[in-house]
């Protein structure tokens, strides 16, 4: 099989199912992540990340907190994502491939606010974006206007790779964020350790104690340092 002409149909399959983005990771850069299980990667060679853009237009009904209709189009992504993420792995396995879909949104070490793989980490690996100084994955397309989601795979796919962090001297999400837990530090490739970026557990508290318990809310979002962001703001800002 051509491998380059494959990983093409794969990623016109993944948009035709209404993804926005896709790319593919090496599997052997990310054996240093943190994974649960430990042995996730086991058996695979590549990671595909898949992105869904939220439109812009939702972040400008936030102020300083999230709202029922961000939370609304949060959880409807990630939904969204779960459905490419089966569907793509499905069909990488009808092809003859062993896949494994992991869910968009699922902490499942609620002690270090970790999912099963940081999606992110493999998004950054795949070519859709930089780690930002918010943590977040920034994609020249849309921001950190993205949702993501990873699906595991040995299927032969031409891999992408990490492309320019084009923070530059910004601050705009330091500056907007409600908790002050964005440091603004810098990096030309990525954050060796979290707390580099954020002060973490200024972040968590805002989420858990005060956004996730407001009326209509009920989840660990918030949306403003996303909202401040002149990346996918609109056409001209990119």
């Amino acid at each position: 099989m051509r491998t380059k002409p494959y990983t093409r149909q794969i990623k016109t399959r993944i948009r035709e199912l209404g993804a926005d983005l896709a790319g593919v990771a090496d599997i052997e850069p990310l054996q240093a992540l943190e994974t649960n299980p430990t042995d996730l990667l086991q058996g695979f060679t590549r990671a595909v990340s898949i992105a869904v853009h939220l439109p812009a237009a939702v972040f400008e009904t936030i102020s300083d907190k999230p709202n029922p209709l961000y939370n609304a189009t949060y959880q409807t992504a990630n939904r969204m994502l779960d459905e490419l993420a089966l569907r793509t792995a499905n069909s990488l396995e009808k092809d003859g491939y062993s896949s494994l879909p992991v869910p968009a949104s699922q902490i499942l070490d609620q002690e270090k606010w970790l999912a099963a793989i940081s999606h992110k980490a493999v998004a950054r690996m795949a070519g859709l974006g930089w780690q930002g100084k918010n943590l977040l994955l920034i994609t020249p397309e849309y921001g950190s206007r993205v949702r993501l989601v990873t699906v595991l795979t040995e299927a032969p796919l031409a891999v992408d790779g990490p492309v320019k962090n084009r923070c530059g001297t910004c601050t705009q999400c330091r500056d907007a964020c409600p908790a002050r837990a964005i440091k603004g530090a810098s990096t030309t490739d990525h954050y060796q350790d979290r707390e580099e970026a954020l002060h973490f557990s200024r972040c968590a508290e805002k989420l858990s104690a005060e956004f996730a318990r407001m009326t209509d809310i009920g989840n660990y979002i918030c949306g403003v340092c996303i909202k401040a962001c002149p990346f996918g703001r609109s056409t001209a800002s990119r």
